[in-house]
């Protein structure tokens, strides 16, 4: 059977445009693929310097945090104990013997106290050599600050074992719980806290729950003071992770955060 002229014609056409289309085509994938490729190396990048800013703001907001808390600290309890350490000595009466020693033997005790409050500030201060013995360890220094306060019943518990490094992602992770933290503080009136660390490969989960007030997340994300709430989801995603709130108004609040670890 002969193939008709028309019919050469039409192969032939065939045959060029095919030719024509798929140079074309592989140069337009080509131009697409380094686009991509381009792209993706922008959002690594963009992605490295998000991360570097907000590990660079958290330390930052952890020194803040903690020069709030020594600045209470030191007007809230050494202050009022080396007042009363200064009230008990003035009142001292060298013509009653009987009872010098017993003043003496409390404004003692009264500096003993200053003195030991003095050196858990110490300790606060270098806030970043707290983070690199262990995420656990700061969050539980910082509950214990809490908890002389008296105002909270306040449990923790963790299985977390530190690396032996400290962690850019602990540092975020910690500036996150103490943003939780405070928003119990100033908004829940809870009188109970519980916190946990629970390590499961690959893993890490912070749990904080409290008896307070609770809300509706999605009025409370409409307002100002949402950004809170805006703040904690966004230093989890930046560290790959994800936040979970549980709340009812007037049954307290959880929230668990968990991370790649």
């Amino acid at each position: 059977m002969q193939i008709q002229a028309k019919d050469l014609t039409f192969l032939v056409l065939i045959s060029c445009v095919i030719f024509l289309i798929a140079p074309v085509a592989i140069i337009i994938y080509v131009i697409l693929y380094n686009h991509r490729k381009k792209k993706h190396k922008e959002e690594k990048e963009w992605l490295k310097t998000t991360f570097e800013n907000e590990l660079l703001k958290s330390q930052m907001e952890v020194r803040e945090q903690t020069m709030q808390t020594i600045a209470g600290n030191l007007h809230d309890n050494i202050g009022q104990l080396l007042s009363l350490t200064i009230v008990t000595l003035s009142t001292i009466n060298p013509n009653d013997p009987s009872r010098v020693a017993k003043k003496v033997e409390s404004a003692t005790q009264l500096a003993k106290r200053a003195t030991n409050e003095l050196r858990q500030l110490s300790r606060l201060i270098h806030g970043q050599e707290l983070i690199s013995l262990g995420l656990a360890e700061a969050i539980k220094f910082e509950l214990d600050y809490l908890r002389a306060a008296m105002l909270h019943e306040i449990t923790f518990d963790s299985n977390y074992v530190p690396k032996g490094e400290r962690s850019d992602k602990e540092i975020i992770l910690f500036r996150t719980f103490q943003e939780v933290l405070n928003n119990i503080i100033r908004h829940a009136e809870a009188t109970a806290i519980n916190v946990a660390i629970k390590q499961e490969e690959p893993y890490l989960t912070l749990l904080i729950k409290d008896n307070g007030n609770g809300f509706v997340e999605e009025e409370v994300l409409k307002e100002k003071k949402g950004m809170g709430l805006f703040n904690i989801q966004k230093r989890a995603a930046l560290i790959s992770g994800d936040v979970s709130i549980i709340t009812v108004p007037g049954s307290g609040t959880e929230v668990k955060i968990r991370i790649p670890y």
